[in-house]
């Protein structure tokens, strides 16, 4: 992880850039360069600056139009804790993502049906759930395999979540799918495969709605943060993170669930943290003592596969709990989740 990447100075919106100021051309003249972010709701310029230059020193030229100054000790700015101390807390259809609450994620990896979709959404609802999810665009490793039903997929989806008020999630694949997913869902997902995918990120900076980024297989926690920023910095500061397990020599799982992430997202980020015990483990019968080591490393929130019949289901079917078993899990989560915060009090 690289350290003491530089100064970051926060001005104020549609400050002109200071290039007249004589530490700026003392920089230039140093030959150390600068970046203005392309963000409606913040604009900064990052500094690589001397290490002998301190943040009080530069705090003492007193910019014009300078809010703030800070040190920059990670590699990305806008979703760290010396940028904003405070959680970040993501909000749809009166459901938060973040904040100290636990929150369930739940639905099937297909949309199928609409009857499907609508048992589901009722009994996810029930056992507690804020929000459903589910794929109608479905990127599969062949091309034979069941794509998903596409915008039909998405109508489904939407009428279930209305019907349960839950929030809805679903995965984007290609940028030209977006017009037609903002109007339908709630929080648009980055899958694995598209993890480092920046033009998508992009426009995802852009496109008005939450974004939960799920990590790449092959992605290290530093790179996930940094596809974070990406989005954030095009405009959109409503970002969540989510692992999902990485690719590794071991086997006996679908991938391996990187504990260690949760705790360090939430020590180095203000960003929501979500936890994908389903597609890391690949087995329902690991999923829920895996969503209990998610919750104790301080997830914000599960995303679980549930199927109203698993064995039938179009795709991960081995992964996918049924609607007792999700109800089961939901409710240990959630005791598990209060007792902790009631234990730092």
């Amino acid at each position: 992880m690289s350290r003491a990447q530089g100064m970051v100075m926060v001005l104020e919106l549609d400050a002109p850039l200071p290039q007249g100021h004589a530490l700026w051309k003392s920089l230039e003249d140093c030959g150390w360069w600068s970046q203005q972010v392309e963000a409606s709701w913040a604009t900064l310029v990052r500094v690589p600056l001397p290490q002998a230059l301190s943040a009080d020193e530069l705090r003492a030229w007193q910019l014009p139009g300078v809010r703030r100054v800070f040190q920059q000790r990670d590699s990305f700015v806008l979703a760290g804790r010396a940028w904003q101390a405070f959680d970040t807390v993501l909000e749809a259809k009166g459901h938060r993502l973040g904040g100290g609450e636990l929150q369930l994620i739940a639905g099937p990896c297909s949309v199928e049906s609409r009857q499907q979709m609508l048992e589901t959404a009722m009994a996810v609802a029930e056992a507690g759930a804020g929000w459903l999810r589910g794929g109608a665009y479905k990127p599969r490793t062949s091309p034979y395999q069941f794509q998903g039903l596409g915008d039909k997929g998405l109508d489904f989806l939407r009428e279930a979540a209305d019907a349960a008020g839950l929030a809805v999630i679903s995965e984007v694949l290609d940028v030209r799918d977006l017009p037609r997913m903002r109007e339908r869902c709630d929080v648009i997902q980055v899958g694995s495969r598209n993890a480092q995918n920046l033009p998508l990120l992009k426009e995802l900076g852009r496109c008005g709605l939450p974004v939960l980024l799920k990590r790449g297989f092959g992605c290290t926690v530093e790179e996930t943060v940094l596809a974070a920023e990406y989005v954030m910095s095009h405009g959109n500061p409503q970002v969540a993170l989510c692992e999902r397990g990485i690719r590794s020599f071991e086997t006996a799982t679908r991938f391996t669930f990187d504990v260690n992430a949760l705790p360090w997202l939430k020590g180095h980020c203000h960003l929501p943290v979500v936890a994908d015990p389903s597609h890391a483990t690949g087995q329902a019968a690991l999923v829920p003592a895996v969503a209990m080591a998610a919750v104790a490393a301080g997830a914000d929130a599960l995303m679980l596969e549930v199927h109203p019949s698993p064995s039938r289901s179009a795709s991960d079917a081995e992964q996918a709990l049924t609607l007792e078993a999700f109800a089961r899990v939901a409710g240990r989560a959630r005791a598990l989740s209060l007792h902790l915060r009631q234990d730092a009090l």
